[in-house]
């Protein structure tokens, strides 16, 4: 066997057409002093809920060598008791990430002949969900201010009947919140399943309603949220969503058996039950994101309202400019949502300074003319 048929190249193999010329998703994962660009809650667990974890982990080392319980009925439970509303465990899904909860409903809903809608800008993953389940992908703007105009939502709704809708409420990457009766509307003119993607909702600013106050009357409503954000629980890649029994039960069909592995099941009761102290963070998160978007506009900036732990902020003739001048400093932020724009997670109060200072340095003349 030739050296170039044991070591082919991508070129080589018989990949899937619309996957030619693709590349993995994936923000930047450097080594700089500074990182806010996934979003993560900075604040680590206390060593109390380490410990705790840690001897989870090792009572599910016990039994490794079975299957873990396939359904996660426990961990369920746990969490239709953190999301209140009245659920039960048969009312809740959960997986590896909402990233895979989103392409379990792609595969229950979606496929070929079969179409997806959101409201761009949203989340850059959507249409690889769509692309990987064989779905048409199908947007409709937001305003220019982010937000969904309701009437027209409805009525691209209408037109373009959709097996599937995606809303994202507060939206990724621009943080606006989706006003309540936009989402009854939407919920009411889909033919198909709607799914409300709330994976920033604990950081939205007070008072504000949950998707999930609509699921009683919409039965293919559905509400998403994660544990990678609020809950400094990104590294343990648990994603879950909420809907009615039958929703639910279609989603099983679809994923893969056992899931969920025993680990992290364990691991994510843990943070449940510690709920109050994982998220001790949030409320000190949520003041840091104001006060930010109070800055970025002192320096002349647009800033998108955020209900999330992010901000949107530009516009820049040369955004990637910036990106790089920041970088260069230290300051790993994202490249991300329209043209002209930058997104920058909510970090630790230092993080924000060494930001602030980095982003003061990249738009003075000087730098703007050596840098960009």
């Amino acid at each position: 066997m030739s050296a170039a048929t044991a070591t082919p190249a991508l070129a080589d193999l018989p990949l899937r057409p619309e996957l030619v010329g693709e590349v993995p998703y994936g923000a930047p994962q450097l080594d700089v002093p500074i990182c806010l660009n996934v979003n993560e809650n900075p604040y680590p667990p206390s060593e109390q809920v380490v410990g705790e974890i840690a001897a989870a982990v090792a009572d599910a080392a016990r039994s490794l060598n079975r299957y873990p319980e396939r359904d996660a009925i426990a961990l369920r439970t746990d969490l239709a008791r953190y999301l209140g509303h009245g659920l039960g465990p048969d009312q809740v899904w959960a997986a590896n990430g909402s990233n895979e909860v989103m392409l379990h409903v792609l595969q229950a809903f979606g496929g070929p002949g079969r179409s997806v809608l959101s409201f761009a800008p949203t989340y850059s993953m959507y249409p690889e969900y769509a692309r990987d389940t064989h779905t048409q992908w199908l947007t409709f703007p937001r305003r220019a201010d982010f937000t969904i105009d309701p009437v027209r939502a409805v009525a691209a709704v209408e037109d373009q009947q959709p097996d599937v809708v995606f809303v994202t409420s507060p939206n990724n990457p621009t943080g606006t919140a989706v006003a309540m009766n936009t989402l009854e509307a939407i919920c009411a003119a889909a033919p198909g399943v709607v799914v409300v993607d709330e994976a920033y909702f604990e950081f939205a600013r007070t008072g504000t309603p949950s998707a999930l106050e609509l699921l009683p009357d919409h039965p293919r409503l559905a509400v998403s949220r994660t544990m990678s954000k609020a809950f400094a629980f990104a590294g343990g890649r648990l994603g879950y969503l909420a809907a009615a029994p039958a929703f639910v039960d279609a989603l099983r069909i679809v994923r893969l058996p056992y899931h969920l592995s025993a680990v992290t099941q364990a691991v994510a009761r843990v943070a449940l039950a510690h709920a109050e102290e994982m998220l001790a963070h949030v409320d000190a998160l949520r003041s840091g994101r104001d006060d930010l978007a109070v800055w970025l506009a002192g320096q002349g900036l647009e800033v998108a309202e955020s209900d999330a732990n992010f901000i949107l902020f530009g516009r820049f003739p040369d955004r990637h400019a910036v990106w790089q001048a920041l970088l260069d400093r230290g300051v790993l932020i994202r490249e991300t949502g329209p043209d002209g724009w930058l997104r920058v997670s909510v970090g630790t109060p230092a993080e924000m300074d060494a930001f602030k200072h980095a982003l003061t340095d990249v738009l003075q003349p000087a730098s703007v003319a050596k840098d960009l």
